[in-house]
């Protein structure tokens, strides 16, 4: 355990003297605390150990960046933990993502549990994955739980590895890994509070902008008390509020919809957000799309049939590439990309503009050579 300045020192030094590439992990609290940041960072590498270091207790993870420069560092389902080490200072050089790349070998299961049991044959108890890992002391079962994470991933990488060079696979994942490293943080919501559970439910200006009070109110309480947002009042006491619309406090204390940890003890908060929303005069659109976004796809086939039409060809012509190469459709292409081809395809619809537009949207060499020219006889398909 690595809980100062002092002790970080010394395990960077060595972690410089291992060998190979190193496992690294994260443990967050989502669910308890407000955002996402570590709470836990477990580090392995061949010839040095495994160490678990303590973010509440450093100052920075300079010295640790500086030792494992130059380094392939592996992680399991990157994405999820690149942000929070970012938070820290530490950035992967180099990367190998072994859920990617399971994903990229169409593995059935791409979980850590399940990748570590098939290929290694060792079986990871997975009892505290969901765990408040802001506590402090933390228990020893977690830390094992932890250590065991992080210290079978570089025999995970090789195991993998092997069968991505044998399905002729590799450079796909080099790619997918650099594109990890190189992609832009995806732009914050205009309007966040429309991600309320069961937002569709409220049907006037009015109710949406009480639903939208009573969230911006509890975004407030929460980041002042470093608490999950939901834990305070859920999205479902939010939706319930607004469409009941209360008279008074009591009316809204008498609601049995109307619950949570601070329902109650917080009630002139919730109260006050409430005659916010219903005196308010910047009333919200019942329909809002965020900036840059397309209209929902579902919504196609009634309001843009030639787009469905598209992307329904070239959803069947991509299918049965992936069955051919056991890839999942959303790694083959991501929906984003495919949508938006389909939504506005290239004029003059030929095989060198469907790529360049592909390039545009950020799709990688690999796909492109794939699926670019079954894109295009799709999309001609249906001219």
């Amino acid at each position: 355990m690595v809980a100062d300045d002092a002790t970080l020192l010394e395990v960077a030094d060595r972690l410089a003297a291992g060998t190979g590439p190193i496992g690294i992990d994260t443990e967050r609290a989502s669910g308890f605390r407000y955002g996402g940041r570590a709470y836990l960072v477990q580090v392995f590498r061949r010839g040095a150990g495994t160490f678990l270091f303590d973010p509440l207790g450093i100052t920075s993870f300079a010295p640790l960046m500086r030792a494992l420069a130059g380094t392939e560092w592996v992680l399991h389902a990157a994405t999820q933990d690149i942000p929070c080490l970012d938070e820290l200072g530490l950035r992967p050089p180099e990367l190998f993502d072994t859920e990617l790349a399971a994903r990229l070998l169409g593995y059935e299961r791409v979980g850590l549990g399940a990748l570590v049991e098939s290929t290694l044959g060792i079986t990871l108890a997975k009892a505290h994955s969901a765990a408040d890992w802001s506590k402090r002391p933390l228990p020893e079962s977690w830390l094992e739980y932890a250590a065991l994470d992080v210290a079978l991933l570089p025999d995970l990488r090789d195991a993998i590895s092997a069968d991505l060079r044998a399905a002729q696979k590799t450079e796909f994942a080099v790619q997918e890994f650099a594109d990890i490293l190189t992609r832009e943080p995806k732009s914050a919501a205009v309007q966040p509070w429309r991600r309320l559970s069961g937002l569709s439910k409220l049907r006037s200006p009015r109710d949406l902008a009480v639903a939208r009070e009573l969230w911006l109110a509890r975004d407030a309480l929460a980041r002042e008390r470093d608490i999950a947002p939901g834990r305070l009042l859920p999205d479902a006491s939010i939706v319930a509020a607004a469409a009941a619309g209360p008279r008074s406090a009591g009316a809204l204390a008498g609601l049995r919809t109307f619950s949570g940890r601070t329902s109650r003890s917080e009630l002139d908060r919730w109260w006050q957000a409430i005659m916010q929303g219903k005196t308010t005069t910047d009333l919200p659109d019942l329909r809002f799309r965020e900036p840059g976004t397309l209209p929902q796809h579902r919504s196609w086939a009634n309001r843009h049939p030639d787009a469905a039409a598209r992307l329904q060809a070239a959803r069947e012509a991509l299918d049965t590439e992936c069955e051919r190469l056991r890839i999942p459709r959303e790694n083959l292409l991501t929906p984003e990309v495919l949508r938006r081809l389909a939504w506005q395809p290239p004029e003059p619809l030929t095989v060198d503009a469907v790529d360049q537009r592909m390039e545009e949207l950020g799709a990688r060499e690999w796909q492109r050579s794939i699926t670019a020219p079954i894109l295009t006889e799709a999309f001609v398909g249906t001219e």
